[in-house]
């Protein structure tokens, strides 16, 4: 058990890591060239993905420190609904990080549909104005995600769970 949390936490903090790349490769004109790509092409939508998915994997480690795990089907509804239960209800963690948790899912979903939309009309659509347009929303997903995590992680340490 302990290694599949120490497992999780590790997922979670590669995902922090790949958002982060993701985020300054978006913005640094030097660092798109230097990999061939387009100056106006971002990866904010994928900024939001991984930023969700660190919030993922680290709520799924401290489920664990419960002896609760989750899986198929609806997994990441499960995985929300037993983090709620176990720890936000019962006081154990601030209801500010389950804030956080909810605009992730929130978000993820949406991307979900403007791929959905976007895989349907994508005449409609041009590649600069979707994933610029996610600017704002990835950087806040970013610091939401870096803050659930950082957390999440304190509490587990200070739990005297072994990792």
């Amino acid at each position: 058990m302990d290694l599949m949390i120490k497992n999780y936490i590790e997922r979670a903090g590669n995902e922090i890591v790949i958002a982060e790349t993701l985020n300054k490769i978006s913005i640094d004109l030097q660092t798109k060239q230097s990999f061939g790509i387009d100056d106006k092409t971002t990866f904010y939508s994928s900024v939001i993905s991984h930023s969700y998915y660190a919030i993922f994997y680290i709520a799924k480690a401290i489920l664990l420190t419960k002896n609760v795990k989750t899986d198929f089907p609806e997994v990441h509804k499960k995985t929300y609904e037993e983090f709620e239960k176990y720890f936000v209800k019962t006081g154990i963690l601030d209801v500010k990080l389950l804030k956080i948790y909810k605009e992730m899912i929130i978000k993820a979903d949406y991307l979900l549909e403007i791929f959905k939309d976007l895989k349907i009309k994508r005449g409609k659509f041009t590649y600069k104005t979707i994933p610029q347009a996610n600017k704002e929303p990835a950087e806040k997903s970013l610091e939401n995600a870096k803050t659930f995590v950082s957390n999440i992680i304190k509490v587990i340490e200070n739990g005297n769970v072994r990792l």
